[in-house]
């Protein structure tokens, strides 16, 4: 593969390189050696064309009349993902959203390490969600140094989520998912980590979404 500078990589194509991995990990697991781009295309609803140009950006995979060697398009797609190698995680808020998320086997199948679950609350500090016992948040930025926390789950209330995406990035973590409902910035010239990432994840507009679709069906 040749290096790729990853500005150059449109951010819509990211989403359907995970999704690409996804199905090429099941075709694997089902025995299949090669697959051509139009099969993969028909397989997830795209077009063939689409999955040719999201992989021209990182280099040519694949023989024209012989289609892509499976294993391979997957060596390739994790190692653009970044996923070659684990990524530490913890996550911030250990209520009914964070402990589930604690729960999900799927971190470590994709190589994310969750090291640490962290909570303000008495009543939930020293409990175990499978990452080992709930940290008091006092100690959030002494663990981030430690342990070079890579990526924060953010599962706060509303109103504490600014102030938590801020004393993340002030204590080096990377990349943050926030699913507080309300939308968080990051002050970069204040920040310790300059090019931390912030995504939002709003469940309740999501949720909105689809019943507007259902509420025009039925109407």
């Amino acid at each position: 593969m040749r290096n790729v500078d990853k500005n150059d990589v449109p951010a819509v194509t990211v989403p359907r390189l995970a999704v690409y991995l996804r199905k090429l990990r099941e075709l694997r697991a089902r025995g299949v050696d090669r697959v051509s781009s139009k099969d993969l295309a028909d397989s997830i609803g795209l077009n063939a064309a689409q999955i040719r140009k999201d992989f021209s950006y990182f280099g040519e995979f694949g023989t024209r009349g012989v289609g892509y060697e499976v294993s391979r398009l997957i060596d390739e797609i994790s190692h653009c993902l970044g996923l070659d190698h684990s990524w530490n995680v913890i996550i911030v808020g250990a209520g009914l959203l964070g402990t589930a998320l604690a729960r999900y086997r799927g971190f470590t199948e994709q190589g994310f390490r969750l090291v640490g679950m962290f909570d303000s609350s008495a009543s939930v500090i020293g409990a175990s969600y499978g990452t080992g016992r709930v940290r008091s948040i006092a100690d959030l930025e002494e663990f981030c140094a430690s342990e070079e926390v890579d990526i924060a789950l953010v599962t706060v209330p509303a109103g504490e989520a600014q102030a938590t995406v801020e004393r993340l990035a002030a204590a080096g973590v990377r990349a943050m998912l926030n699913f507080a409902p309300v939308k968080v910035t990051l002050n970069h010239k204040e920040a310790a980590a300059p090019t931390a990432l912030v995504r939002q994840v709003d469940l309740s507009s999501e949720l909105m979404s689809l019943t507007f679709y259902l509420d025009h069906k039925q109407a």
